[in-house]
Order: structure tokens, then sequence, then C-alpha cells
């Protein structure tokens, strides 16, 4: 089983930042079977240059519930799953801070659709999660909204198991 993550967040750093946004979809190798997905009420501002990349602004957040009021969906759609994200180890950081801040432990096996495009699709331009999609010809509307991202990286993992499974399953990290 797999927990196709994104998130969006008011920085870049786990340490300092707080998710604003996350999606998830869970899959079970042949297809999504549950989703869930949520703006999260970051208990600070978002800065002026994350609204404008996101679309996500104060007024929306302060809406939100805050992470740790989502820790229950959260933890149900990746329970015994593996985490898939483009740039796992950055998401992973981001949700596992979150989970900690509230006190909770969260700790998932996980799998990154950025270095398995790197190793099993030689040759790209870029591997950013855009220009990768728009390569391989999958769709991305609305790029870094989460549930928009998170799609768009199903359809990135599924292309990547048909050209070889058992390379995906060899890079799962714990």
């Amino acid at each position: 089983m797999y927990a196709i993550i994104d998130i969006e967040a008011t920085g870049g750093n786990a340490q300092i930042g707080k998710v604003t946004e996350i999606a998830v979809f869970r899959h079970d190798g042949n297809q999504v079977i549950d989703q869930f997905s949520s703006l999260v009420n970051p208990e600070r501002n978002i800065p002026p240059y994350v609204q404008r990349l996101t679309g996500i602004n104060n007024k929306m957040a302060r809406k939100a519930p805050t992470f740790k009021e989502l820790i229950q969906p959260i933890s149900a759609i990746t329970q015994d799953a593996i985490l898939v994200a483009h740039n796992a180890k950055a998401d992973y950081s981001f949700v596992k801070a979150e989970f900690d801040f509230a006190g909770t432990e969260f700790k998932r096996q996980r799998l990154c659709t950025l270095q398995l495009s790197r190793d099993l699709i030689p040759g790209m331009d870029s591997y950013s999660l855009k220009k990768l999609c728009q390569s391989l010809e999958i769709p991305i509307d609305g790029h870094h909204r989460a549930t928009n991202d998170a799609q768009a990286t199903v359809l990135l993992f599924q292309k990547l198991l048909q050209l070889n499974p058992e390379k995906v399953l060899k890079s799962i990290r714990k």
C-alpha cells in the first residue's frame, strides 16, 4: 500500500516552516482507493512570496483546521503504507515535524519519485515535478497546490511502477 502525498508550507525548512495544505492519495499499487486533502492553518502568517506561489493566503488558512486537528485522518490514510512523494525527504520532514509538534509519533517507510525518475528516466532536462510531468505528458494543472501536485505524482508513480516495478520496490527507505 502507498500513500502518495504532497504538502505546501510557509517555507522550505521543516524546523521553522509549517504546513499550509496537504493531500494524500492511498494507492494499492494499481489504483487510488482513498484520498484526503485539506488546507491547514499554520498558526502564523504565510509569507507573501509563498502566497503568490501557492495561491493560499492568510484568510484562507485561518479558516482551516490546524495540523493537530488533522492528525487522525492523516494517520489513518497513511497507516501501513509507504509514503511516496516527489522529493520525499522534504515532504516527510514537514509531516514528521508537525506530528512531533503535536506530540504524536509518525514513522513511515518512504519512496521518492524524484530520485526514481533520475534512475529510471535518465537524460531529462529537468526533474522538477512540473517540468518532468510536462516532458512525460502527465497533466499537472494548478502546480504548487497539494491536491494537483499529488495527483500528478500518482500518475508519475504509476508510470515508474510500469517501467521497473523491482527498482521501485528496492528504492523504499526506512
